[in-house]
């Protein structure tokens, strides 16, 4: 009997030992856990870390609520303009309801690259090649806008929507390229016709400006050899006019020394005023067109009409 009852007490222990194993549950971080209790979700959801759950009655399936990334394969377009292109795709996403992820749609990802592919077509349909080729921005922001919205119900956010690549046909491709070369080249030939133009514009205001520098230094310098002409002429002028002066004080000065050697020599007066007549005509006869007359000669000079009458006798 005791043996019967130590086997039970035995087999009981290890029912709970694998009831415990079994039941604990752990959530990693960017995850959570919808516990579905004989097929029907059971609330609250379970948040990172430890959990134990009834593993003979309850399920835990997790979900990833970091943010994922979905790369929608190529799919060929037809554009507004007749061409069909090939696009690639890249969605970021993330679950924001883990209920609504898990049980409003079968395969949330399938799903959503389903609604990209059909998007994308949508969108790209009613724009020409050029304006596909130029707008990536527009339509990303398109993309992500209609996607967050048909998301919505199944408990996702769209967060952004990228075009990678944008493939034309080949002979599409290639006339787009013979365009751009063409393009540059125009724009290379434009660049350097204005280029020339500049540097001749450039070049004519260069010499215009160096003719007027030149004509302004002649004009200057011939200003100033004139007033080098004139003050030299000036001074000229001025070094004549004192040697005449001087050589003019120097005669009135030899008259003056004539005059009182006649005085002392005990000449009367009318004999002075012959002797200083000759000596005035001598004095005339040089190149000084002035003559100082000593003030005592003056006197001399008041008997001049006598001393005519005396020469006439």
């Amino acid at each position: 009997m005791q043996g019967l009852f130590g086997i039970l007490i035995f087999i009981i222990v290890i029912a709970v030992i694998i009831y415990i194993v079994k039941g604990i549950k752990i959530i990693n971080q960017g995850e959570v856990g919808i516990v579905e209790r004989l097929g029907k979700a059971k609330m609250p959801i379970l948040e990172p870390g430890l959990h134990l759950v009834n593993p003979f009655l309850e399920k835990i399936r997790k979900v990833i609520i970091k943010e994922l990334t979905m790369d929608v394969p190529p799919q060929n377009v037809i554009t507004k303009d007749n061409v069909t292109i090939s696009i690639d795709t890249v969605v970021f996403y993330k679950i924001t309801d883990p209920v609504k992820a898990v049980y409003a749609i079968n395969d949330l990802r399938r799903s959503i690259q389903y609604m990209a592919q059909t998007t994308v077509r949508n969108i790209v349909g009613k724009m020409e090649l050029e304006e596909i080729l130029s707008s990536r921005e527009t339509i990303n922001g398109q993309l992500r806008e209609q996607l967050d919205i048909a998301t919505d119900p199944w408990g996702c956010k769209v967060n952004n929507v990228e075009i990678k690549d944008i493939v034309p046909p080949r002979d599409v491709k290639e006339a787009m390229e013979k365009l751009i070369t063409a393009d540059r080249t125009k724009r290379s030939s434009i660049s350097l016709a204005e280029g020339e133009k500049e540097s001749a514009i450039r070049i004519a205001e260069g010499q215009r400006e160096s003719k007027i520098l030149q004509a302004d230094a002649e004009k200057e310098s011939n200003i100033k050899r004139a007033e080098g002409i004139r003050q030299s002429r000036i001074l000229e002028a001025t070094g004549e006019a004192e040697a005449i002066e001087r050589i003019a004080q120097a005669k009135a000065k030899e008259l003056e020394l004539e005059y009182a050697a006649l005085r002392n020599a005990g000449l009367d007066d009318r004999m002075v005023a012959v002797k200083t007549l000759e000596t005035l005509e001598k004095a005339s006869q040089g190149d000084a067109n002035k003559i100082f007359i000593p003030f005592d000669a003056t006197k001399t000079l008041a008997s001049l009409g006598s001393i005519k009458d005396v020469l006439k006798d």
